[in-house]
């Protein structure tokens, strides 16, 4: 009693009332906390794990898998972490931007001979995730004119939250043909023509996510075009070089014809595809300016970004890539592997093409060929996935993406059998 009598002098009838309910539980500052919806693709991964069907199939993670369905682990990677292993290498921090040496080589795998280090400001992120937010943040504090950025449609659906936490803006313009399960790129080109000038724009330099389309190299130079005379300003977002073609050349045309072509850019990097470092959080942000002294400034800014949001970047996963890309013999290595698993998911496109083609579907499955990358947007309806799901145990997203790292020698022709049923 003396305790509520103190607590009533305090706080006041009012707050007494809500620390007591009625039955006497103990009042809680969250109570208000609405729950929040579940991850879509978590929820997909749950109920893969919850369904009894021995035939079941999970196409709906965003990571590789090796022909037998089990996660991998490059062999090179081994060799990088016994490598730093054997040098037995401390723990100590690594600096708000990262580690040197990655930041060195991630920004040179990606610009090649664009890579104008003087002009360049690097930093080491939380993994491809982590670049988009510290990008974010400083295009938010930063960019000169009106702080919206266009996102193509659809995209990778982590965007949006990400540039909208970061204070920007989000809005859109056309890119996916739902028809021909292809690039629009009349309505993107006529978007882009007509969004309001000094904008910015996000891109996916390769292997789109979540579609699996990307524009032609014709394409590319033509958006560079528009960006450049309606003044633009370029994000790209390359999660997967080397990935998608097992070609890193290949996969980094778009922004490097952007640099040649004059722009200024913003380039988000990953090394959880090409190095299957997921867990690791390994990426990469890389800001062009126009000047030695601009770079400087703008690195230093990114330096404050960082600093109260997680002080500095781990360490283990930037060393690994680090060793992979600035050891010769790894690197050769590793451009062998990439491209294995790139070749992988690339013959699984054809094979779950020929399949269907084989089956006796009458219908255009050439998209599947078509695009590129860890996914395919397959064109089935919500319905047409849901029959997937609850007859043939086959679990996509609902708008019909399926990562093809899923699909095996083993279970294409199930999958495709799966696929023709709910379309014929």
């Amino acid at each position: 009693m003396a305790f509520l009598r103190a607590w009533t002098r305090f706080s006041g009838r009012s707050q007494l009332s809500r620390a007591f309910s009625s039955t006497g539980s103990t009042f809680s500052w969250w109570s208000d906390v609405p729950l929040g919806p579940p991850d879509p693709i978590l929820g997909i991964t749950e109920a893969f794990k919850r369904d009894p069907n021995p035939n079941k199939v999970d196409l709906g993670a965003g990571t590789y898998r090796n022909d037998e369905g089990k996660p991998y682990v490059l062999p090179v990677i081994r060799k990088a972490e016994q490598r730093i292993l054997d040098r037995k290498m401390n723990k100590e921090y690594a600096g708000i931007p990262g580690v040197d040496d990655f930041r060195k080589a991630a920004a040179k795998l990606a610009l090649a001979d664009r890579h104008e280090e003087d002009l360049t400001s690097t930093v080491q992120t939380i993994s491809g995730t982590g670049a988009l937010r510290i990008g974010g943040v400083f295009l938010q504090r930063f960019f000169p004119h009106h702080k919206a950025i266009y996102l193509p449609t659809p995209s990778w659906g982590n965007h949006t939250p990400i540039f909208r936490d970061c204070g920007l803006e989000v809005k859109s313009y056309r890119y996916y043909d739902k028809v021909t399960c292809g690039f629009d790129s009349a309505g993107a080109m006529e978007d882009l023509k007509s969004i309001p000038e000094n904008s910015i724009v996000l891109l996916h330099a390769c292997a789109h996510n979540p579609t699996g389309v990307d524009p032609k190299p014709e394409h590319w130079q033509e958006l560079s075009h528009i960006v450049k005379s309606r003044n633009l300003f370029p994000f790209f977002d390359m999660a997967y070089q080397g990935f998608a073609s097992g070609d890193l050349n290949r996969d980094a045309y778009a922004p490097r014809l952007f640099l040649r072509d004059g722009h200024q850019i913003l380039l988000a990097q990953s090394f959880a595809k090409n190095m299957g470092l997921y867990g690791e959080r390994a990426g990469h942000l890389t800001v062009v300016s126009g000047s030695s002294d601009e770079a400087k400034a703008v690195e230093s800014q990114l330096k404050i970004v960082i600093r109260p949001m997680y002080s500095n970047p781990p360490i283990n996963g930037a060393r690994l890539a680090a060793e992979v890309l600035n050891t010769p013999e790894l690197y050769e290595q590793w451009l062998v592997e990439l491209k294995g698993m790139a070749d992988r998911i690339i013959s699984m496109r054809t094979k779950l093409a020929d399949n269907l083609k084989d089956l006796g579907s009458t219908k255009d499955w050439s998209h599947i060929t078509d695009q590129i990358g860890m996914f395919c947007f397959t064109g089935l309806s919500p319905d047409q996935v849901e029959r997937m799901m609850k007859e043939f145990s086959v679990y996509l997203t609902k708008d019909g993406r399926i990562s093809m790292a899923g699909v095996s020698s083993g279970n294409v022709e199930y999958v495709a059998n799966a696929i023709h049923s709910v379309t014929k």
